[in-house]
């Protein structure tokens, strides 16, 4: 006798086998409708619905700034701190954002899309932190704050091949502690 119970002719396989003949004998009122709905998409089908692609949603300046904003307050919040999960702490923030008087009428970002930009920003903003400080020493007498900033844009577009367009963000976050430039002391 054969191990696997179903190898022979008899057991699942006739029994599936028996059960569709049964129901190819009876009609089905159901007949003309998909048990799947990928079987509705059959080729012909599909040309004739236009597909709807939703493109990229750009962020703006101003929901920049309030994802800043949600972020800095949610990660320096003094009675939950850090003792809080990733899910937790990215939905606070989405929460945050979505409650912000600043973006009535845009539509709301789910908290990965959030977490997503915040981790650019964080990225692009760190880099030209970099920059700034490299354009501070630098900076010779006679030249001022613009002289820096345009010497920080060439820096960056030099070291990473891109355009810095997240000075928006850079200007919120400049003075906090962790994106905040050395002082620097010329000798």
């Amino acid at each position: 006798m054969d191990s696997y119970p179903y190898s022979h002719g008899s057991g699942f396989v006739n029994l599936l086998t028996s059960q569709q003949e049964v129901h190819n004998l009876e009609a089905n009122p159901y007949d003309d409708v998909p048990v799947f709905p990928s079987q509705a998409d059959s080729p012909s089908q599909a040309a004739h619905k236009p597909k709807v692609k939703r493109g990229r949603r750009k962020w703006s300046p101003t929901e920049d700034v309030v994802l800043i904003s949600a972020w800095l307050n949610t990660s320096k919040d003094p009675v939950i701190g850090n003792e809080q999960k990733g899910n937790a702490f990215w939905s606070r923030i989405a929460n945050y954002y979505g409650a912000s008087p600043n973006l009535k009428g845009v539509e709301r970002r789910e908290p990965d899309h959030i977490k997503q930009r915040w981790a650019k920003i964080n990225d692009g903003v760190c880099k030209f932190v970099g920059s700034y400080e490299a354009a501070l020493k630098q900076q010779s007498s006679g030249q001022n704050d613009d002289d820096v900033m345009k010497l920080a844009h060439q820096i960056f577009t030099n070291d990473y091949d891109a355009k810095f367009n997240l000075e928006h963000a850079w200007r919120e976050l400049r003075h906090d502690q962790k994106w905040c430039s050395a002082p620097t002391t010329k000798p």
